[in-house]
């Protein structure tokens, strides 16, 4: 009988603690968007622990794009470096599950505009944020 409970106990736990973290089976959208006008190529390079999705040069008003599912830890972390023209090269997280769960719940849209600046849009509050590279 003792034996029983316990397959039982576990079972249970298993199911609502899937039920609590549901949207690992959720694909996200990514995309890094190159506005920075006057026909400037912009280079991106994204990876992941497990994925490297390769160096592409965005021509200007273009962009890269993958999807994903959140792996079942809440750990999924993509990272981008750009750089355009003579610039050096900029490092952000593309998505971030703890930074980006709220944020970025299916679309992650990311933008670096004609003055070299990166945004992300906001599903949560439907706007476009400023955020520092992390040079």
């Amino acid at each position: 009988m003792q034996n029983i409970q316990t397959k039982s106990f576990i079972i249970l736990l298993l199911v609502l603690l899937g039920l609590s973290r549901a949207d690992f089976l959720d694909k996200v959208h990514v995309r890094v968007i190159n506005k920075l006008g006057s026909g400037r190529i912009m280079g991106v390079h994204c990876r992941s622990h497990d994925d490297d999705l390769g160096y592409l040069a965005v021509p200007d008003g273009l962009e890269m794009e993958w999807k994903f599912s959140v792996n079942f830890w809440g750990t999924t972390l993509f990272y981008c470096d750009v750089h355009w023209g003579g610039s050096s090269w900029h490092h952000f997280d593309a998505y971030s599950y703890e930074q980006d769960s709220n944020r970025c719940q299916t679309e992650c849209s990311w933008m670096v505009s004609k003055d070299g600046q990166l945004f992300v849009f906001n599903q949560e509050f439907k706007n476009w944020d400023l955020i520092p590279f992390q040079d």
